[in-house]
């Protein structure tokens, strides 16, 4: 936890990947507290109920809307912050994987403002585990890597042929609309093109869905059966063991 001179204090806090039993109690506890919400899109409306007494304020991404940037959200925390306001900063996944979480933190511990990081579940363990795909598994990955499939300009470049040569199980967030891509690039470095594929929409609702496929054709299937963000993309051989393993009550593809 950082402290600072403010009455208020803002918590960064993980909402999980979609299904409101994955929130956690220190998340449910902080949001029954809270003053301000200030949520992202894909927040389930479910979550946002047990904020009955905070005003909610939406910075997500949304048509004829808009658009909140990144400096203007810090602003907001920061101000809520500076009235003595218990605020919500409510992120899907976990706040500091993919979530900008780490950029808000920073803009907080520079203003001298009281801020606690609340954890949650992230979509890419979530999403694989109710497809029944085990990230690791004794007889086919020791290793993992979390990449993201969407960066911004200024990005150190992500190098796919060397996480293709180190790494048993690779697991993209955001990566559907660069998927051609990605693929090109890891068979560059070395993937087999039989290597197995799950792509997993709306990972832990009941719209799940899940295609396990090889590197070879499954742009082809993905676009077939029309994917669409969000998306969970799995590549090695455990996703192969999603065929016998799913558990959740999805449509297997």
């Amino acid at each position: 936890m950082a402290s600072g001179k403010s009455h208020g204090k803002v918590y960064l806090v993980g909402a999980g990947p979609g299904d409101p039993k994955l929130l956690t109690l220190k998340a449910l506890e902080v949001l029954r507290k809270a003053d301000v919400v200030i949520y992202d899109r894909l927040i389930n409306k479910k979550i946002l109920k047990f904020a009955s007494r905070a005003e909610k304020i939406y910075v997500g991404k949304s048509p004829n809307k808009h658009e909140f940037t990144q400096e203007e959200i810090n602003q907001l925390m920061i101000k809520f912050a500076l009235e003595g306001k218990i605020v919500v900063r409510l992120k899907g996944g976990d706040p500091f994987l993919f979530g900008r979480g780490g950029e808000e933190a920073e803009a907080l511990a520079s203003n001298n403002i009281a801020f606690e990081v609340v954890p949650g579940v992230t979509s890419a363990l979530a999403a694989p585990a109710y497809a029944g795909i085990p990230l690791t598994h004794r007889k086919y990955s020791s290793s993992v890597a979390i990449v993201t499939g969407t960066q911004a300009s200024n990005a150190k470049r992500i190098n796919w042929r060397k996480i293709a040569e180190a790494m048993d199980t690779i697991v993209i967030l955001m990566g559907l609309k660069s998927m051609n891509e990605i693929i090109k690039e890891l068979m560059n470095g070395g993937l087999n093109e039989n290597t197995p594929v799950a792509v997993i929409e709306w990972g832990t609702l009941k719209r799940q869905r899940t295609i396990i496929g090889k590197l070879a054709n499954i742009i082809e299937e993905v676009k077939n059966k029309e994917f669409k963000p969000p998306s969970i993309i799995v590549i090695g051989e455990v996703a192969e063991l999603g065929r016998r393993l799913s558990w959740f009550k999805e449509p297997m593809i």
